[in-house]
């Protein structure tokens, strides 16, 4: 494993809401986790050789442990699968350090708007907000009661006069109107949003075309295509530059799944080809670039490329990894 590596078991798993499931997360090399701030997540190394991001949901001052919570998706790419069938309590897993790209400011008041498992880094915001005794309010919009996470805490005394949950039944009309929500934005107030890509686009459409500046709208996305191989795709090498590695990447494969499995955590969030967090210097070798965060210059360029989703021209790549 690289040096940014961590080994951690799980203690508890938690039925949290129908399909959902919280895993709480000990450490099995060192009796304290890195320090972690709310907005913070984690890659999480799966059986299968898959690695995923997940946020972080518990209380933010914890180091004795991690709280992730996730979602099982019938139909998603077999990572959320793999955590519900196949990790049980004193499983042990590779995690990343903490990685912060949705970060909270401070503000006069914060509003937090979650859909469905959305509600994870939302969830170490409030808890923050709470323990500082900032003004907020956490609009929760799910399907139904019973797919509603973390209801009892919701409902506490101390966090149900900031909370309000929506239940839309599945018809998105009958849920939150974000529109009516944000026309209005009190002063100096922060947005934060996470959820559904449908959600998530009507609170930019209302918000950015509104009240509110850029600057204080802030989402987090940490759901991705799956990689489904092109026709003409073939297999290639990679080159770990520090180990000497030499790992096959097969056609359907990503190169940061194979780096992955192979023990090399490589820092990994949108796994799109979007966000440009396991952008990774290319040594040797030409790249196929698929990726939508570097610019044109920077892809005739090929000195670097996005693992997640591109992949190879040439039989070999080296990576300054």
């Amino acid at each position: 494993m690289g040096q940014d590596t961590l080994r951690v078991r799980v203690a508890r798993i938690t039925r949290e809401a129908e399909d959902i499931q919280s895993y709480e997360l000990v450490p099995v090399d060192a009796q304290a986790l890195p320090e972690w701030d709310a907005g913070s997540h984690l890659d999480v190394a799966l059986p299968g050789g898959m690695v995923r991001p997940y946020s972080l949901c518990g209380e933010p001052t914890e180091t004795h442990r991690y709280l992730i919570s996730v979602l099982r998706e019938a139909n998603g790419r077999g990572g959320s699968r793999a955590m519900h069938e196949q990790v049980r309590e004193g499983t042990i897993l590779a995690v990343s350090r903490p990685r912060n790209a949705f970060r909270l400011r401070q503000a006069p008041f914060s509003l937090l708007i979650a859909g469905g498992i959305g509600i994870t880094p939302l969830l170490a915001m409030a808890r923050t907000l709470l323990r500082e005794g900032r003004a907020f309010v956490l609009r929760v919009c799910t399907r139904s009661p019973e797919r509603t996470p973390f209801t009892t805490l919701l409902g506490s005394p101390e966090w149900a006069p900031h909370v309000h949950l929506h239940h839309d039944g599945g018809d998105p009309s009958k849920g939150l109107d974000v529109r009516a929500l944000l026309a209005h934005r009190p002063q100096g107030a922060h947005l934060y949003c996470c959820g559904p890509g449908g959600l998530m686009s009507a609170v930019r459409s209302a918000a950015l075309g509104g009240a509110w500046p850029e600057e204080a709208v802030h989402f987090e996305s940490f759901t991705a295509e799956p990689l489904v191989a092109r026709e003409g795709d073939e297999g290639f090498e990679v080159v770990v530059k520090s180990t000497g590695q030499v790992l096959k990447v097969p056609p359907g494969k990503s190169i940061l799944n194979v780096l992955v499995s192979a023990g090399v955590m490589v820092p990994s969030d949108c796994q799109a080809g979007t966000c440009g967090t396991c952008l990774t210097n290319v040594l040797e070798g030409e790249p196929e670039h698929r990726d939508s965060f570097l610019s044109d210059d920077e892809h005739k360029g090929g000195k670097c490329m996005t693992v997640c989703v591109s992949r190879a021209r040439s039989r070999r790549l080296m990576l300054d990894l």
